[in-house]
């Protein structure tokens, strides 16, 4: 059994903070468990494209509100708490927070990452060995 909490990951190297974003990896690849999951914050006004080309990704909005576009079909969604999205097709798109609220999700990747990764000059994540 794992357990953990939000107070274990904050200030080590599975806390990766960005310009736009925090992500505090909780379940990771060295886990065993086949997926990864992420407490992360989007910060206010962050505008991020992004494309896993290499991951799924489900997220579940917990606080804020936003949009998400599809960049391959030109929709936006207005997202909120309570929100779900699935990236099942390794869609392309980009991630805008309301300015002045953040946006924090609950996100879960396959492959599950190792903590360290951040997003290259696609937006994607590498794929680890």
């Amino acid at each position: 059994m794992i357990v953990k909490h939000l107070d274990d990951i904050l200030g080590t190297s599975a806390d990766v903070d960005t310009e736009g974003w925090t992500s505090r990896r909780l379940i990771l690849k060295s886990d065993g468990m086949g997926y990864s999951v992420h407490d992360t914050v989007i910060k206010a006004g962050a505008e991020l494209d992004m494309h896993y080309t290499n991951h799924l990704e489900t997220v579940y909005l917990t606080e804020g509100e936003g949009q998400i576009v599809d960049l391959a079909t030109g929709q936006t969604h207005d997202i909120r708490a309570g929100t779900l999205y699935a990236l099942n097709q390794h869609d392309h798109h980009i991630l805008k927070a309301n300015k002045g609220t953040h946006m924090r999700m609950v996100c879960v990747f396959n492959p599950p990452l190792t903590g360290q990764e951040v997003h290259d000059a696609t937006g994607a994540y590498a794929l680890s060995d």
